[in-house]
């Protein structure tokens, strides 16, 4: 009732940046016939270098509006959020830029995705935003991007092969080849470098949220081994993602009266383990120092990316294996480049799936397979993203 008289459909906060760029492309290629969007930002000249650059997709978007919106002036974002049906950010790092936004959305009543694969900031924002956005029908979808779209929507593509009102258990081991984004690097380094913060409000969290009743539902993931059934190495991967997850098993009665996920990096040769868990060991080291860690974002900046011919050799594929009632199911989500143009899909599409679907009724802070799942899963599986049953 809210969202029934707005201007727009959609809004894209951040189309200057590289990720940004690319989901303003995407949904000039992609964006239904009459969908109202517009760009926002606080550098007019840029949005006027991005809209050009969209008219040679689509001659129509000459005039496509532009929006003023500075994540340092809550006025602009409250007269933005309030023009539109879903708001798009891809403005990070996320625990730094982000409350305002998702604070002006939920005040709204504004749909809201993002990119952040920051646990903390997820964690903030539930606490802070959670109950103001139930009351005004605003859904606050966070991690639509890689982190963590193909492990949230392919765990539950896979819960869904499963059978009904059993104890599940499922693995996701992701194999990728392709270069981390900036965004996503320099939200890597703020976490390793906040884990105080990030774990209080991990347990705020936990504190305010409760568990379901009547069900158990864990993320857990052994030591680095060897996989029996794959002959692969799996490495604990350190990420948002079963988190995710175990917040869309908690909301779901669909995964079962007690239900376990395991998320790993899979790779096939000893060596190439040892040296990730050193990578991510001296990362971590070198967070905890200032002058270092600047120096690493600098050394992988925001706002810039890989070519277009190095992304089209970029590739993911997630492998999930699943257990319960004496069933076992194989499955797989894979597509290309997924730092940057498939993030920019899916970001988008999760946007338009929430602008125009039919999804279930939901408020506030939620998963894509909570709001979505059945929908999103459709519109990516028509954009070229796998999600497929290997073995059942």
């Amino acid at each position: 009732m809210i969202q029934a008289d707005r201007s727009y459909d959609l809004v894209l906060l951040g189309a200057t940046g590289f990720t940004g760029g690319l989901t303003a492309e995407y949904l000039a290629r992609n964006a239904p016939a009459g969908c109202q969007w517009a760009l926002a930002g606080r550098d007019q000249e840029r949005l006027e270098g991005v809209r050009s650059r969209l008219a040679a997709v689509d001659p129509e978007l000459k005039n496509l509006d532009l929006l003023h919106a500075d994540v340092g002036d809550p006025s602009s974002l409250a007269e933005v959020a309030s023009s539109t049906r879903v708001l798009i950010t891809t403005v990070g790092p996320y625990i730094e830029y982000g409350e305002p936004v998702v604070a002006a959305c939920a005040e709204a009543g504004t749909d809201y995705v993002d990119l952040t694969g920051e646990p903390e900031f997820v964690d903030r924002m539930y606490l802070a935003h959670h109950n103001r956005a139930v009351e005004t029908g605003a859904r606050i979808v966070h991690a639509c991007g890689f982190d963590s779209v193909p492990h949230d929507l392919g765990t539950w593509f896979t819960v869904q092969q499963l059978p009904e009102g059993v104890p599940l258990r499922v693995r996701g081991m992701l194999r990728a080849g392709g270069r981390l984004s900036g965004g996503t690097f320099a939200s890597a380094l703020t976490a390793f470098s906040r884990g105080v913060q990030m774990r209080e409000a991990s347990a705020a969290r936990r504190r305010a949220e409760g568990r379901p009743q009547g069900r158990r539902v864990r993320a857990s993931a052994r030591r680095p081994h060897r996989d029996a059934a794959t002959g692969w190495w799996l490495v604990p991967l350190p990420t948002i993602d079963p988190l995710v997850v175990k917040r869309s098993a908690a909301a779901l009665e669909r995964y079962g009266p007690d239900f376990e996920y395991a998320h790993y990096a899979a790779v096939k040769q000893l060596p190439v383990v040892a040296a990730g868990v050193a990578g991510v060991a001296g990362l971590a080291a070198a967070a905890q120092v200032p002058p270092l860690r600047r120096l690493l974002m600098r050394a992988v900046p925001q706002g810039e990316g890989p070519s277009e011919e190095r992304r089209a050799r970029s590739w993911f594929r997630v492998r999930f294996v699943g257990e319960g009632g004496g069933r076992r199911v194989v499955t797989e989500v894979s597509g290309g480049d997924p730092g940057y143009g498939e993030t920019a899909k899916m970001l988008a599409e999760s946007a338009l799936c929430l602008a125009f679907d039919d999804n279930p009724p939901t408020a506030g802070s939620v998963t894509t397979a909570t709001a979505m799942a059945e929908n999103l899963v459709g519109r990516l599986r028509r954009a070229g993203i796998g999600f497929e049953v290997l073995d059942a």
